[in-house]
């Protein structure tokens, strides 16, 4: 049960009591929750109930008892967000969310898609798209990595907003650099030029503490299967009331014409794009009060925690490697990316990969997982680190040492 405190010993060292809720491997020293999450046992249990269920009896699950599982999900997932729910549908993960944001917009030549140095690959690559189609532009706010203070970032977005801008998209917490961004103070200051603002949340669910709905923002979307631990394909998008008839879900499928009481007709052309495995989706309240049963203190204990143990690492690695911290403490979650020494530096860019073979090396020989990347202007070389429940102070330990005993592709 949640809250026993018995530990196991691994080939990887000393393993949380909690790991025992996960199926991860017991020999991989597994730093990188980020990523992709992982499920709990229980919750995947719970999903593998409801796929028995659906094809015991397909029609009845997916046409007949659909609402009646997805409308107690919603409400869940809408108090955890505090946000209405009546603005909020279920989407496979974020990326799917800044498609229909982004794709609906009515663009004329010369508009202006704003975005930082900082955002997530696919997600610029569906601005750019946009702007391609229409003959607007995606112009780009450089935020320093290093940084001194949160307030860069926000000097450094309205420093290239300008009339023609329409959207700024603005990452919640960044991929690369694991940093919180003020998307509070981005929104209040982007609204007070007429911009709107679309946030990629795609890590804060589960990381950051959340209130959607005092964030004055146009729409906010963000994955549920990193930081809740949901099963994989469960995201959400919400939309502000005054802006839902635009959009369109990037499958369009029955719900235009075929209104649904006690629904608004945004949740009619985003519930059901087809069929699918809803599973998943009907999972979330398990993996919510799974994750929230984990401490006495429920999420908010659980968030500290795991946001503790992300600064304790960062400070031992970046002493370990002899580097500074690249931002301000306050500016870290669950995630935190690290300089890699000056030796891992010198090393040319290697032809493009999926992985960097440091980390491939780093997981074939030393069972550790943890994702290396290379950016910014000039580019550097970093590892980026996440703390979940099931991570120890040992495992950074271990990780700290191993790189540095590394010989540098």
């Amino acid at each position: 049960m949640p809250g026993q405190t018995t530990s196991t010993q691994t080939a990887a060292g000393t393993t949380s009591p909690f790991a025992r809720h996960w199926r991860l491997r017991p020999d991989v020293d597994f730093l990188n929750h980020g990523s992709f999450g992982a499920c709990p046992i229980p919750v995947l249990d719970f999903q593998s109930h409801l796929r028995r269920k659906m094809e015991e009896e397909p029609v009845q699950f997916l046409w007949r008892h659909f609402e009646m599982r997805l409308g107690p999900v919603r409400q869940q997932l809408a108090e955890f967000l505090a946000v209405d729910p009546a603005s909020l549908v279920l989407i496979q993960n974020a990326t799917a969310g800044v498609n229909a944001v982004v794709r609906s917009l009515s663009l004329q030549p010369g508009d202006e898609l704003l975005t930082t140095s900082l955002d997530y690959n696919a997600c610029r690559n569906v601005l750019v798209a946009a702007a391609g189609q229409h003959r607007a532009e995606v112009v780009i706010a450089p935020v320093p990595f290093p940084l001194a203070s949160p307030q860069q970032v926000v000097d450094a977005v309205m420093a290239k907003v300008t009339h023609r801008t329409r959207l700024a998209l603005i990452d919640h917490v960044t991929s690369d650099t694991g940093m919180v961004l003020p998307v509070k103070a981005i929104a209040a200051a982007l609204q007070a030029r007429g911009v709107e603002t679309l946030v990629d949340g795609a890590h804060a669910p589960g990381m950051l503490e959340l209130n959607i709905s005092q964030l004055d923002v146009a729409a906010y979307t963000g994955n549920l299967h990193k930081w809740v631990c949901a099963p994989k394909g469960v995201a959400f998008l919400y939309v502000r009331p005054d802006l839902q008839s635009q959009l369109q879900p990037p499958v369009i499928s029955h719900g235009n014409n075929r209104p649904r009481p006690e629904h608004t007709s945004f949740q009619d052309r985003f519930d059901w794009n087809g069929t699918f495995d809803p599973t998943a989706w009907f999972s979330i309240g398990q993996a919510l009060d799974f994750m929230g049963g984990l401490l006495p203190g429920g999420w908010p204990e659980l968030r500290a925690a795991n946001r503790k143990l992300a600064v304790a690492a960062r400070k031992l690695l970046c002493e370990t490697f002899e580097v500074p911290p690249p931002c301000p403490d306050s500016m870290v979650g669950s995630l935190a990316t690290i300089p890699l020494p000056s030796r891992f530096q010198d090393r040319p860019p290697v032809a493009t990969s999926k992985l960097d073979p440091d980390q491939v090396d780093l997981y074939d020989q030393h069972h550790i997982e943890v994702p290396f990347m290379r950016f910014g202007v000039p580019a550097r070389r970093y590892l980026r680190i996440s703390a979940q429940i099931y991570n120890t102070p040992a495992q950074y330990e271990r990780l700290g040492r191993i790189v540095n005993r590394l010989t540098p592709h």
